[in-house]
């Protein structure tokens, strides 16, 4: 027979192990969790990941890191985060995007509070944009019932079909909850072209009458974005109800990318893959790429989308 105070004692240790094994910390640890208190991201290093990866945007570095900081440290949001990403491919929306996932949520992109739709994979036919609304509207409303500091990131919004994104307008208003469900520690983020040819004219502009590039401010694209975008007919953002109720926080231009941007590309893409940084093959990959007007050839017309399919074609050298 065990004597009672060994049986006690047993009783002791294993209480004491399974509350141990059970603490949230511990947990925690081996599994991901969501924030309980909502996401609190780390300025200094952000804006030191920003500075080291994002090139030739320093209007979206800085709107994106003012934004993001004041809404993670706001213990009561009367709203959602949302922003939207605008600019020609290559240009680093999908990056920045990906980038201030990893700082809300570590897993990044790989996380299962994050949540990546792309309009051409997720929401191809036009003849379904009824239940793809409601198909929508279900999954947003369970992910963040069940992590309410989930990111959503809408990639190829000018692929996106009028109509269907409107069916998320509910969870980005100025609404306590929504069916019981609280969006207020939400962050939603749309990357789109749209407005790329907009953003890409005022740069030119600037640059045509001797301003210099950083001298390009919010104020000079934002509202030319907003209408520009509501108006677009090729836009997921057409007439959109999220745009005329002022849903949107921030309309962010992306630049086009110079050849100097370009350069700066090849230097990370080859530091990245343990390479000593040779100026000839960084000059020779930024020589490849095509630039635009087709006169100045100030602006690469791809950004820095190909310069890891170019810079293999050196990886010899």
């Amino acid at each position: 027979a065990l004597e009672p105070l060994s049986v006690g004692l047993a009783i002791g240790v294993a209480s004491a192990l399974t509350g141990y094994l059970s603490h949230p910390r511990f947990y925690c640890s081996y599994v991901e969790c969501c924030p309980r208190d909502g996401p609190r991201l780390n300025a200094t290093a952000l804006k030191a990941q920003l500075d080291s990866r994002l090139f030739g945007q320093h209007l979206a570095k800085d709107v994106v890191l003012k934004a993001v900081l004041g809404f993670s440290n706001n213990p009561s949001p009367k709203k959602p985060l949302m922003l939207s990403l605008h600019g020609w491919a290559g240009t680093g929306k999908n990056f920045l995007s990906q980038i201030l996932a990893e700082h809300v949520h570590p897993a990044g992109l790989r996380s299962k509070f994050v949540h990546l739709f792309l309009a051409t994979l997720h929401f191809p036919h036009h003849d379904q944009v009824k239940l793809y609304k409601e198909q929508l509207q279900n999954w947003i409303r369970g992910n963040v019932s069940a992590c309410p500091s989930s990111v959503f990131i809408f990639d190829e919004m000018d692929k996106m079909h009028p109509g269907v994104i409107d069916a998320i307008k509910p969870f980005l208003d100025y609404y306590e909850e929504v069916d019981g469900v609280s969006y207020r520690k939400a962050i939603f983020i749309f990357l789109s072209n749209a407005g790329g040819d907009l953003i890409n004219k005022a740069a030119l502009d600037f640059w045509t009458s001797g301003k210099r590039r950083e001298d390009i401010q919010l104020k000079d694209l934002e509202p030319l974005l907003s209408v520009g975008v509501f108006n677009n007919k090729n836009s997921g953002l057409w007439h959109s109800s999220i745009i005329d109720r002022n849903l949107i926080d921030y309309f962010v231009p992306f630049l086009p990318l110079e050849h100097k941007h370009v350069k700066m590309c090849v230097r990370a893409e080859m530091a990245a893959r343990g390479y000593a940084v040779d100026e000839d093959i960084v000059q020779a990959v930024a020589d490849e790429m095509t630039y635009f007007p087709k006169e100045q050839k100030i602006y690469s017309d791809k950004g820095c989308k190909t310069v890891q399919a170019k810079l293999d074609i050196h990886e010899d050298l």
